[in-house]
């Protein structure tokens, strides 16, 4: 019997520990209908009656057993764009099925039903790139840690540089390179340097990041930004700017 106890502590410690997915079954309840089951698994009637094969979907009975989308038990430090991408989902969908007011707020052990939405594995920008998750990402988190307070067109604006910089012959041609790009011994972008682009970001920043990659510019082409109450640097303030959002002065 206490093998049998250890033996269970530690199959619960492992799914802790990775995040694994458990399989869910809803056992029917006297007076319920698929619809309110799909309400409290953040999923469709559609869906439901296609994982169970339900020919009517206004007839199911008291104690039928339905499969129902997977639970992700939340492992030490995940986010929740990291579950999101592990399942293919989005981390608005997450959010929504999860009844979560705060996309950043999510704790060891929590049950989160994952939805059934799956977006792109990758997106395009005008059709001609693609950008894997983890530049995404990437891209997101400089975001939030460089516009985290800015109006989200500014955000918009400051990911739109670094793709700028990107089909630009002067800078590196990944999304990678030009964010840790070092000039001279200089950073290209403080976060980097002081560590918090490893922060994880918002999911308004992961929107910026997107509607960036997907062609929308609001610098028209410009390659960096900068807080004029912020820096003393005579080189950005020299350059030509191109337009002027929140606190963030664009330039080419």
């Amino acid at each position: 019997m206490r093998k049998s106890y250890i033996g269970i502590l530690t199959i619960v410690l492992i799914l802790l520990l990775t995040g694994q997915a458990m399989a869910a079954t809803h056992v029917v309840s006297p007076g319920e209908t698929l619809w309110l089951i799909a309400q409290k698994y953040g999923t469709t009637v559609e869906v439901l009656a296609q994982m169970n094969n339900l020919a009517d979907v206004n007839y199911i009975e008291a104690g039928q057993s339905l499969k129902v989308p997977e639970v992700h038990i939340v492992a030490p430090g995940e986010t929740l764009w990291k579950i999101a991408q592990k399942y293919g989902v989005t981390v608005q969908a997450l959010a929504t099925a999860n009844k979560l007011a705060n996309v950043d707020l999510i704790e060891v052990g929590q049950k989160l039903t994952i939805p059934n939405t799956t977006p792109p594995a990758t997106v395009s920008r005008s059709g001609s790139r693609t950008v894997s998750s983890s530049e995404l990402d990437l891209l997101a988190r400089l975001v939030h840690a460089e516009a985290g307070g800015e109006p989200y067109l500014g955000q918009v604006a400051v990911a739109a540089t670094v793709l700028n910089r990107v089909d630009s012959p002067k800078y590196p041609n990944s999304i990678t390179a030009v964010i840790y790009q070092v000039t001279n011994g200089y950073y290209q972008y403080s976060p980097v340097l002081d560590g918090r682009i490893n922060l994880p970001a918002s999911e308004s920043a992961y929107r910026a990041a997107l509607e960036a990659i997907n062609g929308v510019d609001p610098t028209n082409g410009a390659t960096g930004f900068y807080n004029p109450s912020k820096t003393a640097n005579q080189w950005v303030r020299s350059q030509p700017v191109a337009t002027v959002i929140g606190n963030h002065v664009f330039f080419y």
